[in-house]
């Protein structure tokens, strides 16, 4: 009996600690050199206008034409990715999060994935509900 309790209060712990490592940031992977690189096309209207083209063609098929998410993917216009730093958007675009269904983009050219990080921080905080 008593073994059984153990047995219980130690899986209870090892699935609890599973679950904070699986929901960890994935911004805790960078170091502060990736973390603060700056876009050099922020703000840049064209730029910005290119980036929504690319995320219509790659990113929508998951995070919804408004950027908004669903069930398994995450929306884009949370207050954790619009306050993100532009080079941690950049990161994940590069490098993925598979374990979470982030793949990467580093197929695309930098100054694409710079266009589609000024494009979704363009984007804002959603509205709320």
């Amino acid at each position: 009996m008593k073994t059984r309790k153990i047995f219980g209060a130690v899986l209870v712990l090892v699935i609890a600690a599973a679950t904070a490592s699986a929901q960890a940031p994935w911004v805790n992977n960078l170091s502060n050199a990736e973390r603060s690189r700056t876009n050099p096309y922020s703000n840049n209207p064209d730029a910005i206008a290119a980036g929504g083209r690319l995320f219509a063609d790659h990113c929508a098929k998951c995070h919804g034409a408004d950027a908004m998410g669903n069930r398994k993917h995450p929306s884009l216009r949370t207050v954790e990715v619009q306050q993100a730093a532009d080079g941690e958007i950049f990161w994940l675009l590069k490098n993925g999060a598979l374990r979470h269904g982030m793949p990467s983009w580093s197929s695309l050219p930098e100054p694409m994935r710079w266009q589609l990080v000024a494009y979704i921080k363009s984007l804002g905080q959603a509205p709320p509900r």
